[in-house]
C-alpha cells in the first residue's frame, strides 16, 4: 500500500511538472510573436522614392529617415526609383512583402496619376496601407517684378477686359503645378493662355523676360528669385497665409474663396500590413516629424512638416482623386 500510495504520489508530481512545462511552451508560443513585432524595426527599413535625389522631397525624406534610424537603431535606406509617372517606385514596394521594412513615397501626383494614365498597375486606395502625410505645401501664384499686376484681382481684370492676352505658365502637363493654371482658369473664367515648360528653370526665365503673367509652383521653386526680389507672389494658395510669406494673401483674400491648392506627400506600405507594426510605423513617424529640427528645416524649403493618422491620409487620397478627376475632366487636359 506504501509502495503504490509513494508511486502514484512521483506519478503525479512529473503529471504536474509535465503540465506546467507544456503551459510554459504555450506560453512563450502565444507571446513570441508580439514580442518579435514590439521589437520592430530588426533589420534595415527601405524608403522608396518616386524621384531622383536632391530634390525637396528627396531632401525631406533623407531628414526624416535620419530621425526614425535614430529612434529605431536601424539604417533607413532611401531608394531613388524616378520613372514611368511613379510607377516604378510603387511597383518596386508593391513587389516587397508588407511586414513594415519597406515604404514608398506617394501624395498628390499619385491622386493625380489615377485619372491623368489610362493605365495604372495598382489602385491606390486598395493595394497600399496608407501610413501618414508628411508634409504639405501650398501653391504660389508669382509675377515678374515689375510687372503691371500687383494683386491676383488686377490680373483677372486684365485677362477679363482683353481676352487671350494673358498667358499662365506651368511645368510638366498633368503636374499639380499644371492643374493648378487649368483650376485657376476653371475658377476665373479669364481666357488665358497656358503655356507648359519642361523644368523649373525654364519656367522662371518665362516668367522673369514676360513671356508670361503669372507662374504656378511651390516656394522652393522660387526661393532664389524671390530672395533676389526678381518676382513677386501675388497669392499663397493655402487656407491660411504661408508662415514665410506673412505679408502675401491668401487666394481666398484675394477674392477665389475656393481656390485652394495644397501638394503633400506621405508613406505607404503594401496592402495586408500588420495593425500592430502599422501602429509603430505611424506613431514613429509623427514623432519624428514633430521634431523642432526637422520642421525649421522643412519650413526653409516651404513645407509644412506634419504627420496624420492613417485613416486621415486615406480620406485626403480619395478626396484629390476626385477633385483632380474634375479638373482634368472639365479642363480637357489629354490623358497619357
Amino acid at each position: 500500500m506504501f509502495a503504490r500510495s509513494r508511486s502514484v504520489s512521483w506519478s503525479g508530481r512529473v503529471n504536474a511538472r509535465a503540465g506546467g512545462f507544456l503551459a510554459l511552451l504555450l506560453s512563450i508560443a502565444v507571446c513570441a510573436p508580439a514580442y518579435a513585432q514590439s521589437k520592430f524595426p530588426t533589420r534595415p527599413v527601405r524608403l522608396i522614392l518616386p524621384f531622383g535625389p536632391g530634390g525637396v522631397a528627396d531632401v525631406t525624406m533623407r531628414l526624416l529617415g535620419q530621425k526614425l534610424g535614430e529612434k529605431w537603431g536601424q539604417q533607413v535606406v532611401i531608394e531613388n526609383k524616378p520613372g514611368a509617372g511613379g510607377v516604378l517606385a510603387q511597383q518596386t514596394l508593391l513587389a516587397s512583402p508588407a511586414d513594415g521594412y519597406a515604404m514608398s513615397v506617394t501624395g498628390n501626383g499619385t491622386a493625380i496619376g489615377m485619372t491623368l494614365f489610362k493605365n495604372r498597375p495598382y489602385d491606390v486606395l486598395k493595394d497600399f496601407t496608407h501610413v501618414s502625410i508628411t508634409a504639405t505645401f501650398d501653391m504660389l501664384l508669382v509675377t515678374r517684378r515689375n510687372a503691371p499686376y500687383k494683386t491676383v484681382a488686377d490680373l483677372i481684370a486684365y485677362a477679363k477686359k482683353y481676352p487671350g492676352k494673358v498667358n499662365l505658365g506651368a511645368i510638366n502637363p498633368g503636374s499639380t503645378q499644371n492643374l493648378s493654371a487649368h483650376l485657376f482658369k476653371l475658377m476665373t473664367g479669364i481666357d488665358a493662355t497656358i503655356v507648359t515648360y519642361r523644368t523649373t528653370p525654364d519656367l522662371i526665365t518665362g516668367v522673369l523676360r514676360g513671356d508670361i503673367d503669372m507662374a504656378f509652383d511651390f516656394y522652393a521653386a522660387f526661393k532664389g528669385p524671390l530672395s533676389d526680389n526678381q518676382l513677386v507672389v501675388l497669392a499663397s494658395a493655402d487656407e491660411e497665409r504661408n508662415p514665410l510669406l506673412p505679408n502675401v494673401p491668401t487666394a481666398k483674400e484675394s477674392g477665389l474663396p475656393d481656390y485652394v491648392v495644397t501638394s503633400w506627400n506621405a508613406l505607404a506600405a503594401p496592402a495586408g500590413l500588420p495593425k500592430d507594426i502599422l501602429g509603430i510605423l505611424n506613431r514613429d513617424i509623427n514623432a519624428a516629424l514633430a521634431d523642432p529640427d526637422v520642421r525649421q528645416k522643412a519650413r526653409d524649403l516651404g513645407l509644412n512638416a506634419q504627420g496624420s493618422t492613417p485613416e486621415a491620409m486615406t480620406e485626403r487620397m480619395a478626396r484629390d482623386i476626385k477633385r483632380w478627376a474634375d479638373v482634368i475632366e472639365r479642363a480637357g487636359v489629354p490623358k497619357q
